[in-house]
């Protein structure tokens, strides 16, 4: 049975969760059209804070992203499109701007880096794998002694097999 004190309590800690999540987008910063609003935010996510460096500008509280919301804004109602408000800020500021780096010759090592070190690790391991297979096929030599014990074990066994049973006629 649940208390009523614990069910007011989540009820209380629901109410308080925000529904959708807290964007740093000021009510001064929003454009009257909503289609231009709509872009600015999307391009406002792919676009990273410099100084908390793991946020989007949307998301960032910091002045230079407050900055960095305005300039989009602006290049939009300017009339630029998406990709030349993105190249205007990459000029401006480095490809770093971008939350998600593009994918030049520069930056295949970043993309695809990964993958090779993965594939290299898969192709090392198989090799170790067969390796040790091989081992545990191949029985270790037999020392002087293991081999002068085989041998008289062998001849006693020759030896016996010449011999006729007594049991057989």
């Amino acid at each position: 049975m649940i208390r009523p004190a614990a069910l007011a309590f989540a009820l209380a800690c629901l109410a308080a969760t925000p529904i959708a999540p807290a964007l740093a987008v000021q009510p001064d910063e929003v454009l009257a059209d909503p289609m231009l609003e709509d872009r600015a935010r999307s391009l406002s996510l792919g676009v990273r804070c410099l100084v908390c460096q793991n946020q989007s500008i949307d998301d960032s509280n910091a002045d230079l992203a407050r900055d960095l919301r305005r300039v989009v804004r602006e290049r939009l109602v300017a009339g630029d499109s998406d990709q030349q408000v993105l190249d205007y800020l990459v000029a401006r500021y480095g490809a770093f701007v971008l939350l998600e780096p593009p994918r030049t010759r520069s930056t295949w090592l970043l993309w695809y880096g990964p993958f090779a070190l993965l594939g290299i690790g898969a192709v090392g391991i198989a090799f170790a794998a067969a390796r040790r297979a091989r081992r545990r096929d191949e029985p270790a030599p037999l020392s002087a002694e293991e081999r002068s014990r085989l041998e008289a074990l062998l001849s006693d066994d020759a030896a016996a097999a010449e011999q006729p049973s007594e049991g057989r006629q």
